[in-house]
Order: structure tokens, then C-alpha cells, then sequence
């Protein structure tokens, strides 16, 4: 298996640290607003290579952190009277159930930023201790030139760095490249030995990266927009604190844009995943972001969304039959094409090629084609599963179509079997209405010679 790390800027052997085992963390939300389609595309990235990385057996340690102290969230819990707690608490809920509407797993750790405070007072005290850093008015700055291999991760020259640097009013740091492990914060502050304060973003991901997973990892993933400062400056910290290697593949997907512009809160041209959610399914969702590399920037249209749905249209309805779960689909050379795609640092729009193959197989009842598809495309996330509707949902859509016709019927069947009627005695206004008004409701009536039946759309 081949990724590209982007500290060497070259795709590379993957090779654990531990024999069959990865560790691997990702940069996780600060919850203060909606997750928007940057999110997503940055966690089903994410969530694809840790299936992957099962699918191929490896033993997996997923750490996804959640940033519950910061400025955005200080500045949320002022202007609505709230604490910051009841802030954070509530956007991250908001951000669980997108991720669970878009068909991601779970990370098998998830810590809270301000539940990892000791581990960050100890490694700001580390640094302090071995001269990386300063305390100045209760606030304590990383000395950026104390560290050598500064820059390596973004490839930005020291010098060119420099000349971009300022200190802003109210710092008081050495040197304009100098970043904040700790800020002085009287208000909204936690007991530290610099006086009352909150980490700074940077130190957070270290901490919590160090208490779970361990000094040297595998894997640390995240969007481009993180590389600098975020990444480069948990570089220096965590090589300086721990005296050894920080991570050992760097990986960073590419931004969605609209209009050429990097989707972003800041620029206002985001679109939520709830939002979107109400308009495209999760596994369209999905479609759409694997049919490009996931290095690649992504540019969103409604033409391209629409595309997705088509392609994992056509996917989803590919003719079914009984899992064979005696098939070894290793064996099959559909897997073997699968397999050599994703292991080609995650070529996904090849590995749809192959199971769009697989899905044309299906349809012509090739023995066991549409196994082999089934656990191809699980491997990426896609979910075959039929939607369902709540029994309050179907009760409103009976409901909806009764207000329509001027009657009162209390079950689908019994709608059915009216419809029926009206289709033998050729009312096909009263016919139509029926059909019309379930599919506003997202119900689509399917007629043959065996009768009527409906599901989902």
C-alpha cells in the first residue's frame, strides 16, 4: 500500500510502526456552528482509508479529537449568553448526528480538548524546562527558531516566513514566529503554573495525540488548510517535548470550492451537511467526493451532485442476490483491481470503475457478482440498505394523501386497494393524485402483474 506523505511530497511504502497495527490521528471539529460539505469531504476521506486500512486487516487505532475550547467558541457563548460548555455541548451533538447521517464510523477515541488539560500543562512545562519556550505575562510562546526543521512540512523557508510575521498588540514574544502554547485568560481560564489560562489550537492535537495513541504514530490526517501553521507547529512542539519522531506519514486532502473558491465559515460560501442532507443522500454524498483523488480540490455544482446520484443510482440498484458468504472474493480478479486501486494511495475513482464492472455483472446474473460488489462497496462506506419511514412518517403520508383526495384512510394498504379501484374503473385523475402526492412525500408506488408495492425513494 502506497500514500503520499506530504512532509516528503512523495507517495511512499506504507509500513507501520508495528506490525499489523496503525495509529492514526485526525484533526477533529471545533464545535461552535454547522458542519458544512468541507467537513464532509475531509471525514469521509478519512473514514474511507480507516475502512480500508480494516478491510486490508490491520488492526486499527482511530483518534479523532474534538476542540471544545477556543475563541470562536468563547466569542458563541458571549453574544448568546451561554457558557462555553453548554456551547460546545450542543454543536457537537449537531456535528455527531452529521456524521452519523453521513455513514461514517465512529473514531474509537474521540477526546474533548478541555478533558486532555493536564497532558497539555505537562508538555508546555517540558518545553518551558528545556528552553523551547517562555513564559511572558502569563502566557507562554513556542521559540520557533530553537527548532531547525521548522517549515519542512509546508515548505516555507524560514526567511520567507519572517517576513510575513507580526506581533499582534497585547504579545509579548521574542520573536514575531514565536506561536502561543498557553494564553492568559482570567475570565474563561483553567489554573496552570503560569496563572489562569486555556491551551493554545495547536497544543490540544499534540496532547491528545501523545495521551492516546503514543509519542510516534502512523498516521496524522487533516485538510490542506491545516499544514500551516496547525500541523507544522504540532511538528515542532512534539519532536521538541518528546525528543523523537512525531508522525510518520503526513496525510492532507484537497478543499471543496465553489466558484474556484475554497469552501470556508470565513468566506460565507459554505453549504451545511444538513442542508445538503435534505436535497442528496448520504451515499450520493459519498459518490461525489470519491469520484475525485482525495488530494485533488473538488469543485461543488449541483450538476456534479446530480451526476454522483445517477452513478450511485445505478450502483445501489444493481440486481440483488444472496450474500455467498462461502465466496472468497480475494480470489476474484475484481478484488485483485479494487485492491491495486486503493492501494495506489487511495485511487477511489478507479475503485468505483471497478465496482461500477461489478454492478453490470450483477445485472447479468453472474454467479457471484453482486456478492463481491456488496463488500467492495462496503469497504468504502456505501450503505446498500433500503431507506425506511418512521411510523410517524407513513402516518403523515397517508394522512397527506387523504387531505388531497377528501377522504380518510388510516393505512397505506388501504390506499393501495383504493387506487387499485379507481385504476380499474379508469379514474385516472383519483389514480394519479395518489401517486403524485406519495411522491412529494417520498414514497414511489411501483404497479406490475403481481400488484402495487411501495418503498422509499
Amino acid at each position: 500500500m502506497r500514500l503520499h506523505n506530504s512532509y516528503t511530497n512523495r507517495v511512499e511504502e506504507f509500513v507501520p510502526i508495528e506490525e499489523n497495527k496503525v495509529k492514526m490521528y485526525v484533526c477533529g471539529p471545533t464545535v461552535y456552528d454547522y458542519a458544512h460539505l468541507g467537513h464532509a469531504r475531509c471525514y469521509i476521506t478519512w473514514d474511507v482509508l480507516y475502512r480500508y486500512l480494516k478491510f486490508k486487516g490491520y488492526d486499527v487505532t482511530y483518534c479523532r479529537n474534538v476542540t471544545d475550547v477556543d475563541d470562536k467558541i468563547l466569542k458563541k457563548a458571549e453574544k448568546e449568553g451561554k457558557t462555553p460548555e453548554e456551547v460546545s455541548q450542543y454543536w457537537y451533538k449537531q456535528f455527531d448526528n452529521s456524521m452519523k447521517a453521513l455513514n461514517t464510523l465512529k473514531p474509537d477515541i474521540e477526546p474533548f480538548a478541555t478533558k486532555t488539560l493536564g497532558e497539555m500543562i505537562s508538555i508546555v512545562k517540558d518545553l518551558v524546562n528545556k528552553g523551547y519556550a517562555y513564559e511572558a505575562d502569563g502566557d507562554v510562546y513556542f521559540r520557533v527558531k530553537k527548532f531547525p526543521a521548522y517549515g519542512n512540512l509546508s515548505k516555507q523557508p524560514i526567511d520567507q516566513l519572517e517576513s510575513g510575521a507580526r506581533i499582534e498588540v497585547g504579545e509579548h514574544k521574542e520573536d514575531p514566529l514565536d506561536f502561543a502554547l498557553w494564553k492568559k485568560d482570567e475570565k474563561f481560564g483553567y489554573k496552570s503554573p503560569w496563572g489562569v489560562g486555556r491551551p493554545g489550537w495547536h497544543i490540544e492535537c499534540s496532547a491528545m495525540s501523545r495521551k492516546y495513541l503514543g509519542k510516534t504514530i502512523d498516521i496524522h490526517a487533516g485538510g490542506a488548510d491545516l499544514i500551516f501553521p496547525h500541523h507544522e507547529n504540532e511538528i515542532a512542539q512534539s519532536e521538541c517535548a518528546n525528543g523523537c519522531k512525531f508522525v510518520n506519514y503526513w496525510l492532507h486532502n484537497g478543499f471543496v470550492t465553489i466558484n474556484k473558491e475554497k469552501m470556508s465559515k470565513s468566506l460565507g460560501n459554505f453549504l451545511t451537511i444538513d442542508e445538503l442532507l435534505k436535497k442528496y443522500d448520504a451515499n450520493t454524498i459519498r459518490f461525489f467526493i470519491l469520484t475525485n483523488h482525495y488530494r485533488m480540490p473538488v469543485e461543488f455544482s449541483d450538476e456534479a451532485l446530480a451526476s454522483a446520484q445517477a452513478g450511485v443510482k445505478r450502483m445501489l440498484n444493481a440486481k440483488r442476490t444472496n450474500i455467498d458468504e462461502s465466496l472468497d472474493i480475494t480470489k476474484t480478479d475484481e478484488y485483485k483491481q479494487f485492491v491495486e486501486a486503493m492501494d495506489d494511495d487511495l485511487n477511489t475513482s478507479k475503485a468505483l470503475a471497478v465496482l461500477f464492472d461489478l454492478t453490470n455483472k450483477a445485472n447479468k446474473d453472474e454467479a457471484g457478482a453482486y456478492t463481491v460488489l456488496f463488500k467492495l462497496a462496503s469497504a468504502l462506506g456505501f450503505c446498500f440498505a433500503k431507506p425506511e419511514l418512521s411510523a410517524e412518517e407513513l402516518d403523515d403520508a397517508v394522512r397527506y394523501v387523504s387531505e388531497k383526495l377528501g377522504e380518510n384512510f388510516e393505512t397505506m394498504e388501504e390506499l393501495i386497494a383504493y387506487r387499485k379501484k379507481a385504476r380499474e374503473e379508469k379514474n385516472w385523475a383519483v389514480a394519479d393524485t395518489i401517486r403524485v402526492a406519495l411522491d412529494e412525500k417520498g414514497i414511489v408506488l411501483k404497479d406490475s402483474k403481481e400488484g402495487t408495492v411501495w418503498e422509499v425513494k
